[in-house]
């Protein structure tokens, strides 16, 4: 079942690298504040690196001037999110997050198949806000689309 506005985020590890691979459970991460956690299909995959993240990191400044963190998650592994955020000039402060195994996208219900394109698993392209631990809003993009979960769209919805 899908997560919904009112729904506290699931408790699941995720990796990021910062002095090495760290394993942090979204509790920690998003348990207390505010944050815009956005979802890519993949690092380094068109839309992406073209419109997605780029976005993010245009407007980070604008997200932290309201007191949100932001947060980028794919299904990928920490690596990966951690080269394609050094090849982005991700901003310190841009959680690039690894959700490597889906266990956090599945349990959010936002889970993609990708296995025609060879890709297996991968998250469905989706913004969220939540406010300590609990979604406030929730922005699906249909497939193929990018517009809902867009950096500018979701300050709109925040203005």
């Amino acid at each position: 079942m899908t997560i919904q506005v009112g729904d506290k985020l699931p408790e699941v590890p995720l990796q990021r690298i910062r002095e090495g691979v760290e394993t942090v459970d979204t509790l920690t991460l998003f348990g207390d504040g505010k944050v815009v956690l956005f979802a890519v299909p993949g690092a380094f995959t068109p839309t992406c690196s073209e419109r997605h993240l780029p976005g993010y990191v245009e407007h980070f400044d604008a997200f932290r001037s309201k007191g949100i963190d932001v947060a980028c998650l794919s299904v990928n592994d920490p690596f990966v999110m951690q080269a394609w955020g050094q090849s982005q000039n991700v901003p310190d402060g841009l959680l690039m997050l690894a959700d490597g195994n889906g266990e956090f996208t599945r349990a959010l219900g936002l889970e993609l198949d990708a296995s025609a394109y060879g890709m297996g698993t991968r998250a469905k392209r989706f913004a969220l806000y939540a406010e300590d631990g609990v979604v406030r809003q929730l922005h699906v993009e249909a497939p193929g689309e990018f517009r809902v979960s867009s950096a500018d769209f979701m300050l709109e919805q925040l203005a």
